[in-house]
């Protein structure tokens, strides 16, 4: 059997990386005052920041149409027997939903993996889906094995600003213009399925400070076996937010030296739209050795 893999640009694997890897990445889709526009085709993260920093823009996430979907599947089993698809968090979007619904007219040849992973851990879902690809596992045993450990993970962001937050609906406009005032920093969190909120600090360092003692807790309780076994990584995750990405880094690496690192790396923009700039993440994710 000839498998095909394929994400979504929700997995920060650009579409240049996705043709060095040999895998598909379909882009995730925007509006932008009602324009459609698509995750690194037209769209780059530098011009969404752009356009998110305009107050009289409206940014706006969606899923990729069916007929996208489908024309890339067709297209890609031209050439292969069978596709593992692995799409953003169910939890996150429809995104995942649909296409297990569209995969039932497709014979079992596309296996929909719903390991509620985005962004660094996503990738990681990728990269391990490739390494079993090289064992000779099959479709099946590869979306067995990517839901059999999909909560062997967790994200922690501190987002700069209630702004974005409250435009989605996340918090209340009273909520947003007190923590303004204030200068709170949300950290939330992505544990599975949902973003949720973790804690609220009144700078960064005190964020990271909190960020750094959740993903410690976590190394030391939930995943403990994992890092004894070598198989825990850190990865870091930003809005444009790269010097401060690359501190954290040097400061994650200080306080977990027995964790290997991975990534520095762009949080999705579907995540970005919700949160914007300036946000800064830390995840921790089991790799496949």
């Amino acid at each position: 059997m000839k498998t095909a893999i394929i994400t979504d640009s929700n997995s920060g694997i650009t579409q240049k990386e996705g043709k060095e890897l040999g895998i598909f990445v379909l882009p995730m889709p925007f509006l932008i005052d009602g324009e459609p526009y698509l995750e690194d085709i037209n769209l780059t993260q530098e011009e969404f920041y752009e356009h998110l920093k305009n107050p009289d823009t409206n940014v706006s996430t969606s899923q990729p149409s069916i007929g996208d979907v489908i024309d890339l599947w067709n297209e890609v089993l031209r050439n292969y027997d069978e596709i593992v698809h692995i799409p953003m968090s169910s939890g996150l979007s429809q995104t995942c939903a649909t296409a297990e619904a569209l995969a039932k007219d497709f014979g079992g040849k596309v296996h929909v993996v719903n390991n509620q992973r985005i962004s660094i851990t996503q990738k990681e879902s990728v990269f391990d889906a490739l390494k079993l690809l090289e064992r000779g596992k099959s479709g099946t045993e590869i979306k067995e094995y990517l839901e059999a450990t999909k909560f062997d993970s967790s994200i922690y962001i501190a987002v700069d600003t209630m702004k974005y937050l409250k435009k989605g609906g996340r918090v209340t406009p009273a909520a947003a213009a007190i923590g303004s005032i204030l200068k709170i920093k949300p950290v939330l969190q992505i544990q599975g399925e949902k973003l949720d909120k973790f804690a609220l600090a009144r700078s960064l360092p005190k964020a990271k400070e909190i960020m750094k003692n959740a993903i410690g807790s976590d190394l030391k309780t939930r995943f403990k076996a994992l890092v004894d076994s070598g198989d825990m990584t850190i990865s870091v995750a930003h809005t444009a937010n790269y010097e401060e990405a690359e501190i954290f880094v040097r400061e994650l690496k200080e306080a977990f030296p027995a964790v290997p690192f991975r990534y520095s790396d762009p949080l999705s923009l579907s995540i970005a739209c919700h949160i914007g700039p300036g946000s800064l993440a830390v995840g921790c994710v089991r790799i496949l050795k």
